[in-house]
């Protein structure tokens, strides 16, 4: 994974996932960071490798839960939707017939 590429998938991470990979950078390469009142900024081109590869294997990482998790997240919602709306909708329609 090229630079950019792993720049863009930080990019998108939350601010939780933000946190293990500052953690990350400054175990690896504490000098590329900079702080102002705005953040902290990061120039990559100064990460070492073992930074890099850490990076690469946590966001990796991430990406592979988010995987497995999407189609368990969208189970349990045509779980939800079968078993209790349906059946809100059967209580309403007896509710009604009384």
């Amino acid at each position: 994974m090229d630079l950019e590429e792993l720049k863009r998938k930080i990019d998108g991470m939350n601010k939780q996932q933000h946190i293990e990979i500052l953690k990350i950078i400054h175990e690896t390469s504490p000098q590329t960071l900079n702080e102002n009142k705005s953040g902290i900024y990061i120039n990559m081109s100064f990460l070492t490798k073992e930074s890099v590869d850490r990076l690469t294997l946590f966001v990796d990482y991430v990406q592979d839960q988010e995987n497995m998790l999407k189609p368990m997240e969208s189970q349990k919602e045509d779980f939800k939707n079968t078993f209790f709306i349906e059946k809100e909708v059967m209580m309403n329609k007896m509710n009604s017939i009384r």
